[in-house]
C-alpha cells in the first residue's frame, strides 16, 4: 500500500471543474513533484489532499486512513503539513511565535521545544531572527519560515506550493538543498513548483497536470527526457 493514495478525485471551485478525475500515489520516502502550467490545478491538488478544499468525488487516503472526512485542521493531526504558495506568514507576529503556531497539534512541550531546534539547525538565520516579526524578513527568509512552520507539526507527509516563487537563483538552491535535506531526514514530500526542472532534479517521481488532469507520470529522469516536457515545461526545444 502506498503512503498516500489518491483516487479519481473531482473538485470543483463552484462551477468549475478544476480536478477531473485526477490518480496519484506516493510511496514513503519519496519526493514527487507535480509540474504544469498556470491554471492546471496543482494548488487545487494540494488544497484537496490537505483538507482546505472537499472533493465531490474519489478518494484520498494516507497510510489508509481515509482523510476526506476530516476538517483541515484535523488532517494536520493525521500527519499531513502544507508550506502555502506565497509563504503566508503571520507577518505581526515573531519568528519564534509563527514556529509555535505551526506546533498546534502538539501538546508536549518537550517535543515543542525540540522541534523548534530541530528548524533552528536547518534555518541559522531564523535562529538568528526569533524575536524579529515576520513581515519584516526577506522573501527568502519568509520561506524558510513557513518551511519550518509546517515542520512543527512533525509532518508525515509535507506538501510544498511553489516554494521558490520570487527568490533569487542563490536562495532557490538554498530551497531546494534544505528540501533535500528534510527528505533524508524521513519527511515524504510532494512538491508543486514553476521551476520544473529543478524539482525534477530533487524528485524521485513526478506528474504532469494539464486543466485538471494528469497526463503523464513518470521517474523524474524520465520526465526529464521527454522530448514533450522538455519543450513545455523545461524551457528545452
Amino acid at each position: 500500500m502506498s503512503m498516500l493514495n489518491v483516487e479519481n478525485v473531482h473538485t470543483f471551485y463552484g462551477n468549475i471543474h478544476a480536478l477531473k478525475g485526477i490518480n496519484l500515489h506516493i510511496e514513503q520516502g519519496e519526493i514527487v513533484t507535480l509540474i504544469g502550467g498556470n491554471g492546471a490545478g496543482k494548488t487545487t491538488t494540494l488544497r484537496t489532499i490537505s483538507g482546505l478544499l472537499k472533493p465531490s468525488e474519489g478518494n484520498i487516503t494516507l497510510n489508509g486512513e481515509d482523510l476526506i472526512k476530516y476538517p483541515a485542521h484535523e488532517v494536520v493531526y493525521k500527519g499531513v503539513s502544507m508550506v502555502p504558495e506565497g509563504r503566508g506568514v503571520f507577518a505581526r507576529m515573531s519568528v519564534t511565535e509563527n514556529l509555535e503556531m505551526g506546533a498546534y497539534s502538539q501538546s508536549d512541550t518537550g517535543k515543542l521545544a525540540r522541534n523548534m531546534e530541530r528548524v533552528f539547525h536547518l534555518f541559522p538565520r531564523l535562529k538568528e531572527r526569533r524575536a524579529q516579526l515576520a513581515g519584516t524578513l526577506s522573501g527568502g527568509e519568509q520561506q524558510m519560515l513557513a518551511t519550518g512552520r509546517a515542520l512543527m507539526a512533525e509532518p508525515k507527509l509535507l506538501l510544498m506550493d511553489e516554494p521558490s516563487m520570487g527568490l533569487a537563483p542563490v536562495l532557490v538552491e538554498l530551497i531546494f538543498d534544505i528540501i533535500q535535506q528534510i527528505n533524508n531526514e524521513g519527511v515524504t514530500i510532494l512538491l508543486v513548483e514553476q521551476n520544473a526542472l529543478m524539482a525534477l532534479s530533487i524528485a524521485h517521481r513526478g506528474y504532469v497536470l494539464q486543466t485538471g488532469e494528469i497526463v503523464l507520470g513518470d521517474k523524474a529522469e524520465q520526465l526529464r527526457n521527454d522530448p514533450t516536457v522538455q519543450k513545455a515545461y523545461l524551457g528545452i526545444e
